[in-house]
């Protein structure tokens, strides 16, 4: 395990296992480095000190006992995505998933129950079948067919943990299965803090779609293609969109288009794509939009909803930190280790436990 989260570390950093020893105090040998990594020794607590802080990892990372590994990753990247900039990304998710099962222990609150068995297929066979699949999950969720105001609300709900991080620039998020060195297993999916919300929206819509849809039926499908239409079917659903537009139009303005990605908190790309899916716009009439007006809209966004505007002011983790909070309400843990978790000064903290000094 410390072999594992070492070894991990120093890719992070870019960093060979001589230079590493260099950076390290006190001064250990690139040969000890390797033994470490290798499980085959481990280092005094002076060692580890430096270790950590040459690598500018927590212990909780190091020493952690909690994830095991992470299997069947799946990146949400740009091309330029280089191996370091994955191994960071697995050491930011290492670092902040030891935190919150710690929390889940304390708290006693893993379940075994698989929330999306019920709702799952194996297969299916083409495009309505997958609109149809993105109709049931709502109507089985009571969610009505209005916008969803918080897809990060609903997935926690659901029982998916959620974490948004500092992810290295050119990776907007990932998904992955857990596996605990002592405990049940569970699921993540990270976003990216810097990514835009239209962006985050609809990813989490697509890891949702991976849990309810396992395989394509049909040849002339591609499964993240679908995945995708089925992300824009849950987040967009047809009728609520031809009340929206009307139905069969000739063309539609710049404007209306931006008013459309603000009503559903997508972009204005996956907007005109699902204008196209429903047919309020014809194939030839998106096909010409991204040709012309439309083109830079796959990279980038017009008119972005801004952070703490519209849905960015709901679309973020809130579970964790309701559990920290829950834990130190109960006692469980003292406010230096809340502050820890939570990231925030130990004076913030006690301050929202007494609260208000005027009150």
């Amino acid at each position: 395990m410390f072999g594992q989260r070492l070894r991990l570390a120093r890719k992070r950093s870019g960093l060979s296992m001589q230079a590493l020893s260099a950076l390290a105090s006190p001064s250990i040998s690139a040969q000890a480095i390797s033994k470490y990594e290798a499980d085959k020794m481990m280092p005094s607590s002076a060692v580890l000190i430096g270790l950590s802080k040459a690598l500018n990892v927590s212990f909780d990372f190091l020493l952690g006992g909690q994830v095991d590994a992470l299997q069947a990753l799946e990146w949400r990247k740009t091309s330029k995505a280089s191996a370091q900039d994955q191994a960071a990304a697995e050491a930011i998710v290492i670092e902040k998933l030891e935190i919150y099962l710690a929390i889940e222990d304390i708290l006693d609150l893993h379940s075994e129950v698989d929330p999306f068995e019920e709702l799952r297929v194996h297969q299916v066979e083409d495009e309505r079948a997958i609109d149809a699949k993105a109709q049931e999950v709502r109507e089985r969720w009571k969610l009505g067919s209005d916008p969803i105001p918080s897809m990060t609300t609903l997935l926690e709900d659901k029982g998916l943990k959620i974490i948004e991080a500092d992810l290295p620039e050119r990776i907007n998020g990932m998904a992955c299965h857990v596996e605990r060195a002592d405990g049940p297993s569970t699921e993540v999916i990270v976003v990216s803090r810097h990514t835009n919300v239209e962006r985050k929206r609809f990813n989490l819509a697509h890891e949702l779609a991976h849990r309810i849809i396992t395989e394509i039926g049909n040849p002339a499908l591609r499964l993240e293609p679908a995945m995708n239409r089925f992300a824009g079917a849950f987040l967009i659903p047809r009728e609520h969109l031809i009340a929206e537009t009307g139905d069969h139009r000739h063309g539609m303005t710049w404007h209306e288009i931006m008013r459309l990605k603000r009503t559903y908190g997508v972009s204005a790309a996956a907007m005109l794509v699902r204008l196209g899916q429903v047919g309020i716009l014809s194939k030839a009439v998106i096909e010409y939009a991204f040709r012309t007006y439309a083109r830079k809209w796959r990279t980038v966004e017009p008119q972005p909803i801004g952070p703490g505007e519209g849905f960015a002011a709901f679309e973020k983790p809130q579970r964790f930190e309701r559990l920290v909070w829950h834990a130190l309400g109960e006692e469980l843990i003292s406010p230096v280790r809340a502050a820890q978790m939570l990231g925030l000064p130990v004076k913030d903290v006690e301050r929202d436990i007494r609260g208000p000094c005027d009150q």
